[in-house]
């Protein structure tokens, strides 16, 4: 697999130069970075879990190299790399605590050994967020003072950036955008991670439109997806997105519910920190801007938003879908590598 972002040689280049990694459950996404975010040099590999975290950083240091040694820059002329990974963790010491998707990699200090590996300071983020930067630095949010990221996928995720500053946290929590609660009943759905009750990731994501989406068809819903259950295959969020293409009445409505239930998360989220901005990134937006299924999804989420908020704030606020797609990671990583940098007085 390749970056969506043009190569450009060093002769195009601006100094300084930074290294962004974003770690994945089954790949690592690694990209040799300049000033202007443009991307000099991309390699994707596999994360192999299980071998632990300390051989997936002897071959992350490893790629760092090839990746300057392929675009004629000496490595030691990295000025700074951004490291991306999925929480928990405490980006203040550099430590994965439990990440679902890493279970060999628990409590592991995993900045400090990036740092050992390559000899260059680590920058260390929340994958979701360094995402969130991407898209604020050189994507959608670029010229945006604030911005606030939603990841659609298997989970939710998400970023907020206020005034150019990510929200990390005491608790390195921050920005979990996911877990804002959108149904407090005692009967509200679990949320796919942490089984965190009436969190949004629980009515918004893969998972969730998934197992709605099952629960309907073994009640009896009237769909075109009912033959597709029935024979086994299995019923994804894409698999809904397909059917609603064809017309499928059901799934639209499942959709549009899941729709409703952003609008209600992305209102809280916005009353919070106004950030004029709310982007809808990751695998799950049911064809984005190319897709009828998918300008309806995002139209619902606007109108919802617009009855839920107040009138000024609905027309100074814009939400719309990610630019960078799953480039936005490793970008972004090296993005927050660049902002550290340029705090530092490294300039």
């Amino acid at each position: 697999m390749t970056t969506n972002q043009p190569l450009i040689p060093l002769s195009q280049a601006k100094a300084p130069y930074f290294l962004g990694v974003d770690v994945g459950g089954t790949n690592i996404k690694i990209g040799l970075v300049d000033n202007g975010g443009k991307t000099l040099a991309f390699k994707e590999i596999e994360t192999l879990e299980p071998d632990g975290p300390q051989a997936a950083v002897a071959r992350m240091a490893d790629t760092c190299r090839g990746l300057c040694a392929a675009a004629g820059l000496d490595f030691a002329k990295i000025a700074r790399i951004g490291l991306g990974t999925p929480g928990s963790m405490d980006i203040a010491r550099g430590l994965l605590i439990e990440p679902p998707n890493h279970p060999h990699w628990h409590h592991f200090p995993i900045r400090d050994a990036l740092e050992k590996a390559t000899g260059h300071k680590v920058s260390f983020a929340n994958d979701a967020n360094a995402a969130a930067f991407g898209e604020f630095w050189i994507g959608t949010g670029e010229k945006h003072a604030s911005m606030v990221l939603l990841t659609l996928g298997t989970g939710v995720g998400g970023g907020i950036i206020v005034d150019g500053h990510l929200i990390n946290g005491v608790n390195s929590f921050g920005s979990e955008c996911g877990h804002v609660i959108v149904d407090s009943s005692p009967k509200a759905r679990l949320c796919v991670w942490g089984g965190g009750r009436g969190h949004l990731e629980a009515y918004a994501s893969a998972s969730a439109v998934s197992a709605i989406t099952i629960e309907g068809l073994q009640a009896g819903a009237n769909s075109s997806l009912q033959a597709a259950y029935k024979s086994g295959e299995k019923i994804s969020a894409r698999r809904v997105y397909e059917a609603a293409e064809g017309g499928d009445k059901f799934a639209l409505d499942i959709i549009d519910s899941t729709a409703v239930y952003l609008a209600i998360g992305i209102t809280t989220m916005v009353h919070m920190v106004d950030p004029g901005l709310v982007v809808l990134g990751g695998a799950m937006d049911f064809g984005g801007h190319n897709s009828k299924v998918g300008m309806r999804f995002l139209n619902k989420i606007r109108s919802e938003f617009k009855e839920l908020t107040f009138s000024n704030v609905a027309e100074g606020t814009t939400i719309d879908f990610a630019t960078l797609g799953g480039d936005a990671g490793y970008l972004g990583a090296a993005g927050i590598a660049r902002d550290d940098y340029l705090k530092l007085g490294l300039r």
